[in-house]
């Protein structure tokens, strides 16, 4: 476990061929959210609103929004709706988009983790579905998501 002065993290940085207004379309709109993560989403993107999205069927992240500076930063809690390791607002996740060229550049900060094994497992997670958002946010599609099924590989 980690203590009091350290943070357990996933970090993550890319860029999307798409502008900062149309990346952060896929990050709060649910009716686009489901192109890249997840079954069904609910999200009030101002602060104090929730957000809450059926990653896979059955398991549901929720957490409430903290800072909403749209199409520049999203900040919100995040944690499992049942499980006691990562419980719902237990964690902290960054988005930042900054221009780029003719795209964005998504910096990318999930903090508060509580252990190695939990960091690992999310960064599968951040890796599969920054890839997805990544063909859908610039125009692609991206499929179904092979994880809605089970296949989590």
């Amino acid at each position: 476990m980690a203590n009091a002065t350290e943070s357990i993290a996933v970090e993550r940085e890319l860029v999307i061929a798409a502008s900062p207004e149309t990346v952060w379309e896929f990050l709060v709109d649910p009716a686009k959210a489901g192109a890249w993560m997840g079954r069904q989403s609910w999200s009030e993107p101002h602060v104090g609103g929730v957000y809450r999205v059926e990653v896979i069927p059955g398991h549901i992240a929720s957490g409430e929004y903290l800072e909403v500076d749209a199409p520049r930063r999203l900040v919100h809690t995040w944690g499992w709706e049942g499980e006691n390791a990562v419980s719902p607002g237990s964690t902290r996740i960054e988005y930042e988009l900054t221009p780029e060229g003719d795209g964005t550049r998504l910096r990318f900060v999930h903090s508060g983790l509580p252990t190695e094994e939990s960091k690992a497992s999310h960064t599968h997670g951040w890796d599969h579905y920054f890839d997805r958002l990544a063909i859908a946010a610039a125009g692609g599609d991206a499929g179904t998501d092979p994880w809605l099924s089970g296949d989590m590989s």
